[in-house]
């Protein structure tokens, strides 16, 4: 489980904003994201580049695996580690239960 984040999702989401209303005023869209970050206080533009590429793959603009996808895929995968778990038990105990069976009188 990574680290929670210092910015709340509203203030990311206002950040984006910012970036696609400005976007107009500067040479490029680089130079925008640098300029709301700093604005922002928003340690690196980096980040903030970051939010807006997942923005753009969440609202369909950019081809990519949206937020949902990844979770969900990362649930699967949880879950198929757990049933391989549950199976390495299985298998595990499948030696102990077939003795038991073909021992005589115990039925």
């Amino acid at each position: 489980m990574g680290r929670p984040s210092k910015y709340s999702q509203a203030f990311r989401e206002r950040a984006v904003r910012l970036v696609a209303e400005q976007r107009d005023e500067y040479p490029s869209e680089f130079e925008t994201i640098r300029s709301v970050a700093a604005k922002l206080g928003i340690g690196s533009a980096e980040t903030l580049r970051k939010w807006v590429r997942r923005f753009e793959v969440d609202s369909g603009s950019r081809p990519g695996m949206t937020t949902a996808e990844h979770e969900q895929i990362k649930a699967l995968k949880r879950e198929v580690a757990e049933l391989r778990r549950a199976n390495e038990i299985l298998k595990a105990a499948k030696p102990f239960f077939a003795a038991e069976l073909d021992r005589p009188g115990r039925w």
